[in-house]
């Protein structure tokens, strides 16, 4: 006989298991449904996927109820059926594994992070019907899980221990931040859940292993530590010809199951986009192994992301200084790499409302002699100041070309013609076209992935707008003249496969190309060798990295990234400016090889360290025999 959950943890690490909604999409089974009411209507479906995850290892299985509760299943028109689908759900996930497993009843958030789309009283409600049924089945717990708000979590926990003795274990989602999605500090969130009855706090959801890391050693100090739960997702969501993939590995997955149980988890598990593969290597890293007491610093030290603290002189900002000449005059950057090695620099738009450093970066980078300054669209699905409103400050106050981003997610048609006819009303010519990250797995995931467009479409309808005609085919009077790039992944297993979709993106009317980040010289050759017959300029891409934990994040957690063995082994363990220094060497290596193969040099700047990217442009103008940088641009 097994022991109760609570003794268990006490005596050894448990193995969560996997995503269900997510493996049930990779199964054929589309978005838009309820992946609950298969409890019903597909049971041998739930039992082989709770069977696969148990054998992969899981010991802790969680029913397929996590939005088996009034409000969610309403949508479906199935709010009368919330007992038999959560008794299903307890049912199927007990039938479909050995004793030795423990089944939790699984509950999610109501509010979903919308913290004003359901009364508190219908939340209540809603949490207490579901709740209810589960503690009145066989289940050895329950679990709380992707909740947003302290406030939200506090009430389905208060709620259980009113009814039941049962464990439970509560998980707030994050990507990494220090507090609550209601602004409660964890370490303050979790002594509040553990004083009103939980047993076992953690996080799931949102974040792959690299943020939910961070999340965790902001609390792993906490005097009287309970036990933790981890539930990391397989890395950010990629969006890719209708199809979501995600790019973290069983293998790191494995890796990273020891550093959680360094850091206090005793429970450790996947969420979206994690398959039995992913709990088959957390099981096997973790078999026999003891957690080791002094890692907690050398974690803690190590994974953060660095903050340069040089400081650079101080741009005015809030006076307005005289406008730079108008720049749609000048040669276009497909003008300019015809002729000359040319370089666009990327700068991330703030998370916050001071843009001091973001000016600072962008004048420094303009004396540099970047040829323009490119601004992302809330890449990675993160809330960001907008890149129109950034573009228009730094063309009129610093004088340097703005190259904005514009992706597919958050407009629909309307919006996105009405930002393309802004843009041209600024004087704003050269615009990068991308499918953008889906937003459920950004910082506000109840927003809505709008995808009206796919990249080819909003290629094709931006130079249609070029011709004087809008979208809907009506007459503009006045014809853009709008630069539209083109994003490509090379990082992938058949670059020929890639190659013939960048084609089709030519043929929709791209003026050029900007390539994901490249950290392998052999692959730069490749590329050129592949794209030799392309008629349009392409921008490699070269990311400086920030230090050893950046380099694991970005290889292991961002879709359309790679770096070679060579480059994580150089990177390994490195940080503060020791890491940046050497970031920043392997990236001039890699231009030695890219400036051999292509004048458009495309670079990316980590965490607003602007001086990299300052010091690599020199690079490549010291590579190309080029003197006058403080001239913009170059005589023809």
């Amino acid at each position: 006989m097994k022991a109760d959950l609570r003794e268990a943890l006490r005596q050894q690490l448990i193995v969560g298991d996997g995503a269900m909604g997510t493996y049930l999409y990779q199964m054929g089974f589309p978005v838009g449904i309820s992946y609950e009411e298969l409890n019903l209507l597909k049971p041998d479906v739930i039992m082989d996927v709770h069977r696969r995850y148990y054998e992969a290892g899981a010991r802790l299985i969680e029913t397929n109820t996590f939005s088996a509760n009034r409000e969610k299943l309403s949508k479906y028109g199935l709010e009368q059926e919330v007992e038999a689908i959560n008794r299903a759900g307890v049912d199927l996930a007990r039938r479909s594994v050995g004793s030795d497993a423990y089944v939790v009843g699984a509950i999610g958030s109501i509010r979903a992070g919308k913290r004003k789309n359901v009364r508190t009283a219908k939340v209540k409600d809603d949490l207490k019907q579901q709740i209810e049924v589960l503690a009145d089945t066989p289940v050895d717990g329950l679990l709380l899980e992707s909740f947003y708000d302290l406030e939200e979590l506090l009430i389905a926990l208060k709620l259980i221990r009113k009814i039941s003795s049962l464990p439970v274990i509560c998980q707030f989602a994050t990507e990494g931040t220090g507090s609550t999605h209601d602004g409660i500090p964890l370490d303050e969130a979790f002594r509040r859940l553990l004083a009103a009855g939980a047993d076992v706090v953690g996080f799931n959801c949102r974040s792959g292993p690299n943020g939910l890391m961070r999340s965790l050693e902001r609390i792993a100090g906490m005097e009287a530590a309970p036990p933790f739960s981890i539930f990391p997702n397989a890395g950010i969501a990629d969006y890719v010809d209708g199809r979501y993939t995600f790019a973290a590995t069983p293998s790191y997955f494995g890796e990273t199951a020891r550093k959680f149980v360094d850091l206090g988890a005793r429970i450790i598990g996947g969420c979206c986009g994690t398959t039995p593969e992913h709990i088959a290597a957390i099981a096997s890293s973790l078999r026999g192994y003891v957690p080791d007491p002094a890692a907690i610093r050398k974690l803690t030290e190590n994974v953060r992301e660095p903050r340069p603290e040089r400081i650079a002189e101080p741009v005015q900002v809030s006076d307005r200084p005289p406008a730079a000449p108008p720049v749609q005059s000048e040669p276009t950057i497909v003008d300019l790499v015809k002729e000359r090695p040319t370089v666009i620099v990327e700068l991330d738009p703030p998370r916050d409302l001071d843009i001091e450093k973001f000016m600072q970066g962008a004048s420094a980078l303009k004396k540099a002699g970047a040829d323009a300054l490119t601004m992302a669209d809330n890449s990675l699905a993160v809330t960001r100041m907008s890149n129109l409103a950034l573009g228009s400050l730094v063309q009129e106050r610093i004088g340097i070309r703005p190259l904005i981003h514009i992706a597919c997610r958050d407009r629909n048609m309307i919006g996105t013609q009405s930002h393309m006819m802004g843009l041209h009303a600024l004087g704003i010519d050269h615009v990068l076209a991308v499918t953008g990250d889906p937003a459920k797995f950004g910082d506000l995931p109840g927003s809505s992935s709008v995808y009206d467009l796919t990249s080819f479409e909003i290629i094709r309808m931006i130079k249609q707008l070029n011709e004087g005609v809008s979208f809907s085919g009506k007459p503009l009077k006045k014809k853009a003249n709008f630069i539209v790039g083109a994003a490509f992944n090379p990082n992938v297993k058949y670059l020929d496969k890639a190659v013939r979709r960048l084609e089709r993106k030519i043929e929709s009317g791209a003026d050029y190309i900007m390539t994901q980040p490249v950290y392998n010289a052999e692959l730069i050759e490749k590329i050129s060798e592949a794209t030799r017959h392309l008629n349009v300029p392409i921008f490699l891409g070269i990311m400086p990295l920030a230090s050893g934990g950046n380099a694991e994040y970005l290889h292991n957690e961002v879709p359309g990234i790679q770096l070679s063995d060579e480059v994580r082994q150089r990177m390994s363990g490195l940080k503060g400016e020791e890491g940046r220094a050497m970031g920043v060497q392997i990236a001039k290596e890699l231009l030695d090889v890219a400036l051999s193969h292509f004048k458009g040099i495309y670079l990316m700047t980590p965490f607003l360290a602007y001086e990299m990217t300052v010091e690599l442009t020199k690079y490549v103008w010291q590579k190309a025999g080029r003197r006058d940088f403080h001239l913009y641009p170059l005589e023809k």
